[in-house]
């Protein structure tokens, strides 16, 4: 019978095509439902009582007032006197009632009794974090203190910040949870599907195969959304309390921005050394980052050129009163990747050599060598590399300075364990059942494609079943893992099922099952096409019986469907307005081995939304604290700044759609492709204006205190 592998290139009809999202009509008309969406006529609203302080200890809390408001269903208290609450924003109480008015209203009648505590919101000055500051201990490997005595070596030093980000999700955390007697119903915007009723369970001792779980789509992730969190399992409880309404609690947009995830900070202190030829032979850094209070992991350093034969690394966590962190697409890769990029740009410059024939020489340096070395000479051609760049600060007479930077990446992205259901009716009817979930990234369209590849027909006649725990169990959407776990479940899924198929068909057709093929819309002996019959009346010989065959995806045992392991170069091309500090984005170029793309279109798309948010972090975006206060300052839309339509530039997206690359099997693309951005960008302002911004996010009043044209007092700003 046919083997679990994928057709080969030259026979694929579905495969490999640039369709559009099969969900795209719906959400642009607004047909496209949300948890936040969510109405009934028994809806009951919530409002979250916050804590307005970084550190503090709560004395006492009084809900009497709230409690006695006309409309009011319930009011629970989530941090209990004496509790202490260490980040501006932790939920203190919630209230749900008759509408959104009454429970505001009632949260502001809780009075809370506070003994505030000192704080640390700002980690950027490592010599203020006292004994926040935990260090992980030197490693050393080789002699780095002989490579940096060697007058013989070029050495470069510098330092290099990128701040806390937060995943402001166009959908904020949330859902819809109603809690009966025997059973409990969760409409939550979430990354897993699968397994949000085993930790809702656990959560209120319910049995977890009582409560059904239901998204169709969600509004943003970005890898903050994989738990039900304390607020999910707190409106469980105000649905019970309230007699068991549906009870909507959506964050608000400056508690989701607090409370609800963010990207952990980077700063590093570092030192590289070169033979005057531009060999990289010497590393040394001292990093430290927080994302909250339980401060911040180490940013894999050396990035991607790991096998620098001498290195000395030292890390501190920062403990800061502030929301915690989540993965951000990439978790620690976009922060390294800065870090060492802008550190080997800078050597680049030192040294007077071209950064591309730096990153070049040091290629065997990492674990992918051709692999880089073939991206780079095709990100150069797309880039006009050769004709565009000019040495730091060399771009010529007048105000606007044009420069070109460097960056690369690399993920594991291999795919999750699924199971998937092919159902075949006698009818002609196919449908696949799949709990897994859409985030908005097109896996409903990966998904279509690849059964209705398997089965040969059209993408229209395979009805698809996703988003509830009802199905069989996906997954979490994280890792860059979701296509090849669910493509991989229901190629196998498909396949079994189609054998099934063939098996009563053959006699008809008067050959062997493992003879036949399902192409075009008909069941046919392979090389004879003349003896076929129509898919519709092949399924008709199954007479009163369906075909259901489920396929399983172990991620331990992928078979040669998914595998893991991508490198990728991304260049920017950037104008710098050296009079006013305003950095303009005029042209990136992304390239990268993906495995066997199912859908190219949508490699485009997650590349091009890659970008946009890299540019986000390079010009506009980190989340800003103030140390006096321990405030958040910009927790919103007004002052929480992202990029815009024509703050981008042209995206030039470039898939290595190769042979010997498809062969791998289906590897994921979301999180590689977003790694580099930020340090490609930064390197080309420093090789546009002729010295380095240290810090992103490249601000005008950042690039001119690097150009010494403002006040030492606001160049951190």
């Amino acid at each position: 019978m046919s083997e679990f592998a994928w057709p080969p290139m030259a026979d694929r009809k579905l495969i490999g095509k640039r369709i559009s999202r099969l969900d795209g009509p719906d959400k642009a008309s607004g047909r496209a439902k949300y948890a936040s969406d969510f109405w009934r006529e028994d809806l009951a609203f919530t409002s979250l009582l916050t804590c307005p302080h970084a550190n503090a200890r709560i004395k006492s809390i009084d809900t009497a007032d709230a409690k006695a408001l006309p409309g009011v269903f319930a009011v629970n208290v989530i941090s209990q006197p004496g509790t202490n609450v260490q980040w501006e924003g932790t939920e203190i109480a919630v209230v749900a009632a008759r509408t959104e008015e009454i429970a505001r209203d009632a949260a502001k009648l809780i009075k809370v009794d506070y003994e505030v505590l000192p704080h640390l919101v700002k980690e950027r000055d490592l010599a203020k974090a006292g004994p926040r500051a935990k260090a992980a201990g030197e490693q050393v490997t080789g002699d780095p203190d002989a490579i940096f005595k060697d007058s013989a070596n070029v050495v470069s030093e510098g330092f290099y910040g990128i701040p806390v980000l937060t995943h402001c999700c166009l959908e904020s955390h949330g859902q819809v949870t109603e809690v009966k007697a025997d059973v409990i119903n969760a409409w939550p915007s979430t990354q897993y599907v699968s397994g949000y009723a085993t930790e809702l369970g656990q959560a209120l001792k319910f049995p977890p195969d009582k409560i059904n779980v239901r998204m169709d789509h969600i509004g943003g992730g970005f890898g903050s959304k994989f738990g039900v969190d304390r607020w999910g399992i707190e409106n469980a409880k105000l649905s019970k309390d309230s007699g068991g309404k549906p009870v909507k609690l959506m964050l608000d947009r400056n508690v989701e921005l607090m409370i609800a995830g963010n990207r952990p900070s980077a700063y590093a202190k570092i030192k590289m050394a070169a033979t005057k030829d531009g060999k990289i032979v010497g590393w040394q850094s001292d990093s430290w980052a927080t994302g909250g209070v339980a401060g911040g992991g180490a940013p894999p350093l050396p990035y991607v050129f790991s096998n620098i034969p001498n290195r000395r690394q030292n890390h501190t966590a920062v403990s800061t009163n502030t929301g915690g962190a989540r993965a951000w697409r990439a978790p620690n890769h976009p922060q390294a990747s800065f870090l060492t990029c802008g550190a080997i740009e800078d050597l680049a410059a030192k040294l007077n050599m071209d950064p591309v024939d730096v990153f070049r020489a040091n290629f065997d340096l990492t674990p992918r060598a051709e692999t880089y070395a073939r991206q780079l000479t095709k990100a150069v051609e797309l880039m006009d590399w050769k004709k565009k760049w000019h040495p730091r600060g060399q771009s010529g007479p007048g105000p606007i300075k044009e420069g070109l930077g460097i960056a690369l990446c690399t993920w594991n992205g291999s795919g999750h364990s699924s199971k998937a259901n092919a159902i075949i009716s006698p009818d002609g009817s196919v449908v696949i059942e799949i709990g897994t979930q859409d985030l908005g990234v097109g896996t409903r369209t990966i998904i279509t494609q690849v059964a209705a590849e398997t089965f040969g027909l059209p993408m229209n006649m395979v009805t698809l079943k996703i988003g509830s725990n009802a199905y069989p169990p996906s997954g979490a959407s994280g890792g860059s893992t979701t296509v090849g776990g669910v493509s991989s479940a229901t190629r196998k899924a498909t396949v079994t099922a189609l054998d099934k198929l063939f098996e009563v068909v053959a006699p008809v057709l008067n050959a062997k099952a493992e003879d036949l093929e399902a192409r075009d819309g008909v069941i046919r002996v392979k090389g004879k096409p003349d003896k076929s019959i129509a898919w519709g009346a092949a399924c008709a010989k199954l007479g009163v019986n369906k075909i259901m065959e489920v396929g399983t995806q172990d991620q331990r045992k992928p078979e040669g469907l998914t595998t893991g392991g991508v490198g990728g170069i991304q260049m920017a091309h950037v104008s710098v307005d050296v009079e006013t500090g305003v950095v303009r984005m005029k042209k990136i170029v992304m390239v990268h081995d993906v495995g066997l793309v199912v859908n190219p279109k949508l490699a485009d798309s997650q590349a091009h939304g890659a970008a946009i948010m890299g540019v986000c972090g390079a010009l506009v975006e980190e989340r800003v604290t103030d140390q006096q206060t321990g405030r958040t300052l910009n927790a919103d839309m007004e002052f929480y700044k992202l990029a815009g339509i024509g703050d981008v530039g042209e995206i030039v997206s470039h898939l290595e759609i190769l042979p010997e690359v498809d062969k791998r099997g289906i590897v994921g693309i979301g999180e590689p492709v977003a790694v580099g951005i930020v340090a490609a960008i930064a390197n080309a302002v420093a090789n546009a204006i002729g010295v380095r911004v240290p810090e992103v996010p490249l601000t005008p009043n950042r690039v001119l205190a690097a150009l010494n044209l403002v006040p030492n007092s606001t160049r951190n700003a």
